[in-house]
């Protein structure tokens, strides 16, 4: 039986920073638009602000609905999940804001909520600042339990190799242009 919380308390802050990953799931108003779900990670570009806020850094992918989704209707959940220690399963439900990268506040939030030593500044995209209205939590049970062998080193490779060959502006204008609609034809970073 989920345990419904009335706010995101020390406890599990302390939980939520000893996972290693989180998901985040949004979806468009159509019925017939694609569900979206992506895992994130690690999880310091996660942020606990308040009782009912939480931010995190987003990057450039392969694609960008969950920007998409959220400048259409706003509706996101966090999702994380214990696969070490006891099992558990936290859910962050509530309404998303895009804080693009190059908007006037994105490198004011940064310094203040400690994202600036994460991952090659090319790849940033935005933060994503949620208010939370609900949070619950449920068994976990079925999660596996699965040992954290570190960090892949594919993506900050990636992109320092495609800052290198296309340059920075090169690279962050080929990714615009790759998530600037999401897969079902909704804006996400076209103005």
């Amino acid at each position: 039986m989920a345990k419904v919380f009335e706010e995101i308390d020390e406890h599990l802050q302390r939980w939520i920073a000893r996972q290693r990953m989180f998901f985040v799931a949004t979806a468009p108003l159509s019925g017939d638009g694609s569900v979206n779900v992506s895992p994130k990670g690690p999880i310091d570009t996660l942020r606990v602000l308040g009782p009912h806020e939480v931010a995190y850094l987003d990057h450039h992918g392969s694609g960008n609905e969950t920007v998409a989704h959220l400048r259409e209707n706003g509706r996101i959940v966090v999702m994380l999940c214990a696969f070490e220690g006891p099992p558990k399963i936290v859910r962050l439900h509530g309404r998303g804001e895009v804080i693009r990268h190059g908007d006037a506040r994105f490198d004011e939030l940064m310094l203040e909520w400690g994202f600036e030593a994460l991952g090659p500044e090319a790849s940033f995209r935005s933060i994503i600042r949620v208010d939370v209205d609900r949070i619950s939590d449920s068994c976990g049970y079925g999660v596996p339990l699965m040992s954290y062998e570190g960090q892949r080193e594919h993506y900050r490779l990636s992109i320092e190799k495609k800052s290198r060959v296309m340059g920075v502006d090169g690279y962050r204008a080929m990714a615009h242009k790759r998530g600037a609609e999401s897969i079902d034809g909704l804006p996400s970073l076209a103005e």
